[in-house]
Protein backbone atom coordinates (compact mmCIF):
# COMPACT_ATOMS: atom_id res chain seq x y z
CA UNK A 1 0.00 0.00 0.00
CA UNK A 2 1.29 3.47 -0.92
CA UNK A 3 0.44 6.84 0.60
CA UNK A 4 -1.72 7.47 -2.48
CA UNK A 5 -3.93 4.59 -1.28
CA UNK A 6 -4.27 6.10 2.20
CA UNK A 7 -5.36 9.65 1.22
CA UNK A 8 -8.73 10.60 -0.30
CA UNK A 9 -8.97 14.31 -1.11
CA UNK A 10 -12.52 15.69 -0.95
CA UNK A 11 -12.29 19.46 -1.29
CA UNK A 12 -9.52 21.98 -1.93
CA UNK A 13 -10.33 25.65 -1.35
CA UNK A 14 -8.09 28.53 -2.37
CA UNK A 15 -7.77 30.97 0.54
CA UNK A 16 -5.19 33.36 -0.90
CA UNK A 17 -2.87 33.77 -3.85
CA UNK A 18 -1.73 37.29 -2.99
CA UNK A 19 1.97 36.52 -2.43
CA UNK A 20 2.12 32.73 -2.65
CA UNK A 21 -0.71 30.18 -2.51
CA UNK A 22 -2.64 29.27 0.63
CA UNK A 23 -5.19 26.45 0.39
CA UNK A 24 -7.34 24.50 2.82
CA UNK A 25 -8.01 20.85 2.06
CA UNK A 26 -10.55 18.37 3.42
CA UNK A 27 -9.35 14.79 3.07
CA UNK A 28 -9.69 11.35 4.59
CA UNK A 29 -6.61 9.64 6.03
CA UNK A 30 -6.48 5.89 6.53
CA UNK A 31 -5.03 5.36 9.99
CA UNK A 32 -2.62 2.56 10.88
CA UNK A 33 -5.51 0.53 12.32
CA UNK A 34 -7.36 0.73 8.97
CA UNK A 35 -10.03 3.26 10.03
CA UNK A 36 -10.59 6.40 7.92
CA UNK A 37 -10.43 9.81 9.61
CA UNK A 38 -11.60 13.12 8.08
CA UNK A 39 -8.97 15.85 8.39
CA UNK A 40 -8.62 19.50 7.37
CA UNK A 41 -5.24 21.10 6.70
CA UNK A 42 -4.01 24.40 5.34
CA UNK A 43 -0.98 24.33 3.05
CA UNK A 44 1.14 27.27 2.05
CA UNK A 45 2.80 26.76 -1.34
CA UNK A 46 5.66 29.13 -2.06
CA UNK A 47 7.58 26.82 -4.37
CA UNK A 48 10.82 24.97 -3.68
CA UNK A 49 14.09 26.68 -2.89
CA UNK A 50 17.84 26.33 -2.56
CA UNK A 51 20.40 27.51 -0.03
CA UNK A 52 24.20 27.50 0.00
CA UNK A 53 27.02 27.99 2.49
CA UNK A 54 30.28 29.27 0.97
CA UNK A 55 33.31 28.21 3.02
CA UNK A 56 37.04 28.87 3.01
CA UNK A 57 38.99 26.08 4.73
CA UNK A 58 42.33 27.92 4.86
CA UNK A 59 40.82 30.96 6.57
CA UNK A 60 38.17 28.90 8.49
CA UNK A 61 35.44 31.31 7.36
CA UNK A 62 31.93 31.18 5.94
CA UNK A 63 29.83 33.78 4.14
CA UNK A 64 26.37 34.65 5.46
CA UNK A 65 23.88 37.47 5.00
CA UNK A 66 22.03 39.71 7.46
CA UNK A 67 18.60 41.08 6.54
CA UNK A 68 15.18 42.08 7.84
CA UNK A 69 12.55 39.31 7.92
CA UNK A 70 9.07 40.52 8.79
CA UNK A 71 7.66 37.11 9.90
CA UNK A 72 10.56 36.69 12.36
CA UNK A 73 10.04 40.26 13.59
CA UNK A 74 6.32 39.77 14.34
CA UNK A 75 7.20 36.57 16.20
CA UNK A 76 9.45 38.49 18.60
CA UNK A 77 12.88 38.40 16.88
CA UNK A 78 14.00 41.98 17.49
CA UNK A 79 17.07 41.96 15.25
CA UNK A 80 18.03 41.40 11.63
CA UNK A 81 18.18 37.70 10.76
CA UNK A 82 21.54 36.11 9.91
CA UNK A 83 21.14 33.50 7.18
CA UNK A 84 22.79 31.49 4.46
CA UNK A 85 22.15 32.81 0.95
CA UNK A 86 18.92 31.30 -0.39
CA UNK A 87 16.12 31.76 -2.85
CA UNK A 88 13.15 30.18 -4.53
CA UNK A 89 13.79 28.08 -7.63
CA UNK A 90 11.27 29.93 -9.85
CA UNK A 91 11.30 27.02 -12.35
CA UNK A 92 15.13 26.91 -12.52
CA UNK A 93 17.32 23.94 -11.59
CA UNK A 94 18.46 24.13 -7.95
CA UNK A 95 22.18 24.59 -8.74
CA UNK A 96 21.46 27.22 -11.39
CA UNK A 97 19.19 29.16 -9.04
CA UNK A 98 21.53 29.07 -6.05
CA UNK A 99 24.47 30.28 -8.15
CA UNK A 100 22.39 33.30 -9.20
CA UNK A 101 21.28 33.95 -5.60
CA UNK A 102 24.88 33.86 -4.34
CA UNK A 103 25.89 36.40 -7.00
CA UNK A 104 22.94 38.68 -6.10
CA UNK A 105 23.16 38.38 -2.33
CA UNK A 106 26.87 37.82 -1.66
CA UNK A 107 28.56 39.18 -4.80
CA UNK A 108 30.55 35.97 -5.46
CA UNK A 109 30.74 33.82 -8.60
CA UNK A 110 31.49 30.33 -7.32
CA UNK A 111 33.34 27.46 -8.98
CA UNK A 112 32.51 23.99 -7.66
CA UNK A 113 29.10 23.73 -6.00
CA UNK A 114 28.15 20.52 -4.17
CA UNK A 115 24.64 19.47 -3.17
CA UNK A 116 24.59 17.84 0.27
CA UNK A 117 20.90 17.07 0.92
CA UNK A 118 17.26 18.14 0.56
CA UNK A 119 14.87 18.88 3.43
CA UNK A 120 11.29 19.92 4.13
CA UNK A 121 11.62 22.78 6.59
CA UNK A 122 8.07 23.00 7.99
CA UNK A 123 6.16 20.01 6.55
CA UNK A 124 3.12 20.48 8.76
CA UNK A 125 1.99 23.51 6.76
CA UNK A 126 4.52 24.61 4.11
CA UNK A 127 5.08 22.59 0.92
CA UNK A 128 8.58 23.97 0.26
CA UNK A 129 11.51 21.57 -0.11
CA UNK A 130 14.97 23.14 0.17
CA UNK A 131 18.04 21.95 -1.73
CA UNK A 132 21.16 22.45 0.40
CA UNK A 133 24.56 23.21 -1.15
CA UNK A 134 28.10 24.04 -0.02
CA UNK A 135 30.91 25.55 -2.07
CA UNK A 136 34.46 26.71 -1.45
CA UNK A 137 35.14 30.40 -2.03
CA UNK A 138 38.19 32.62 -2.43
CA UNK A 139 38.46 36.43 -2.41
CA UNK A 140 39.24 36.28 -6.14
CA UNK A 141 35.69 35.02 -6.79
CA UNK A 142 34.16 38.30 -5.68
CA UNK A 143 32.47 40.04 -8.62
CA UNK A 144 30.39 42.66 -6.82
CA UNK A 145 29.19 44.05 -3.51
CA UNK A 146 26.20 41.72 -3.15
CA UNK A 147 23.29 43.11 -1.17
CA UNK A 148 20.44 41.56 -3.15
CA UNK A 149 17.99 43.21 -5.50
CA UNK A 150 16.40 46.42 -4.25
CA UNK A 151 13.42 45.91 -6.60
CA UNK A 152 12.66 42.68 -4.70
CA UNK A 153 12.84 44.53 -1.37
CA UNK A 154 16.23 43.06 -0.50
CA UNK A 155 18.57 45.12 1.69
CA UNK A 156 21.27 42.61 2.52
CA UNK A 157 24.55 42.94 4.44
CA UNK A 158 27.28 40.39 3.63
CA UNK A 159 29.05 38.81 6.61
CA UNK A 160 32.30 36.84 6.61
CA UNK A 161 32.53 34.92 9.87
CA UNK A 162 34.95 32.47 11.43
CA UNK A 163 33.21 29.06 11.58
CA UNK A 164 33.66 28.86 15.37
CA UNK A 165 32.24 32.36 15.80
CA UNK A 166 29.25 31.44 13.64
CA UNK A 167 28.61 28.32 15.75
CA UNK A 168 28.88 30.40 18.93
CA UNK A 169 26.23 32.70 17.42
CA UNK A 170 23.97 29.66 16.99
CA UNK A 171 24.54 28.68 20.62
CA UNK A 172 23.67 32.13 21.98
CA UNK A 173 20.72 32.73 19.63
CA UNK A 174 22.17 35.37 17.34
CA UNK A 175 21.79 32.89 14.45
CA UNK A 176 18.27 31.45 14.66
CA UNK A 177 17.50 30.51 11.04
CA UNK A 178 17.02 26.73 10.64
CA UNK A 179 18.61 26.33 7.20
CA UNK A 180 21.66 28.26 8.35
CA UNK A 181 22.01 26.23 11.54
CA UNK A 182 21.83 23.01 9.50
CA UNK A 183 24.47 24.22 7.05
CA UNK A 184 26.81 25.42 9.80
CA UNK A 185 26.65 22.13 11.67
CA UNK A 186 27.19 20.24 8.42
CA UNK A 187 30.25 22.41 7.78
CA UNK A 188 31.63 21.81 11.28
CA UNK A 189 31.14 18.04 11.04
CA UNK A 190 32.17 17.46 7.44
CA UNK A 191 34.25 20.39 6.18
CA UNK A 192 36.07 21.89 9.15
CA UNK A 193 36.36 18.64 11.10
CA UNK A 194 39.81 18.01 12.59
CA UNK A 195 42.10 15.64 10.61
Amino acid sequence: MTLQDRVRVHEVTLLSDNWYTLRTTAFDWQRNDGRWQRMHRETYDRGNGATLLPYNLARRTVLLVRQFRYPAFVNGHDDLLIEAAAGLLDDAAPEERIRAEVEEELGYRLGEVRKIFESFMSPGSVTEKLHFFVAPYEASMRIGAGGGLAEEGEDIEVLELDIDEALAMVADGRIADAKTVMLLYHAKLHLFAPG
